[in-house]
């Protein structure tokens, strides 16, 4: 993915030994690339895998159908998260912010529209 160098406005300083900067350099000859534009389109798709895990949930059938579980029949841990006397408290107690199906919600929840409360987040591995 070539990004036009004229369009960079940000800088970024970075220190190296002299021998990195010798093969960094080597590489982008070889590649025919200034060093930017080697180091550019070598560290990007690896900074965003990087931010895409780190966004990205992965459940496992069980811990899925758990959540679903408690998205459907809040609890009363799941009702504390939601903040004492708050709006959005009183509505999950009534069950007015049930979606319409368990699938519903859970994509809901996927799609980042409904952030999943912390007292239902499953442990960090």
């Amino acid at each position: 993915m070539a990004t036009n160098p004229a369009t960079r406005d940000d800088r970024i300083e970075i220190r190296t030994t002299k021998e990195e900067k010798r093969l960094l350099t080597t590489a982008a000859a070889c590649e025919r690339l200034d060093l930017t534009s080697f180091i550019m389109r070598t560290a990007l798709p690896v900074a965003r895998d990087v931010v895409d895990r780190a966004e990205r949930i992965s459940l496992s059938e069980r811990d899925s159908t758990r959540i679903l579980k408690l998205l459907e029949n809040p609890t009363k841990a799941l009702l504390a998260a939601a903040g004492p006397g708050s709006d959005r408290r009183d509505r999950l107690a009534r069950g007015a912010d049930r979606p319409a199906s368990r699938s519903q919600g859970f994509r809901l929840w996927l799609s980042g529209a409904e952030p999943l409360p912390r007292a239902v987040r499953p442990p960090e591995p």
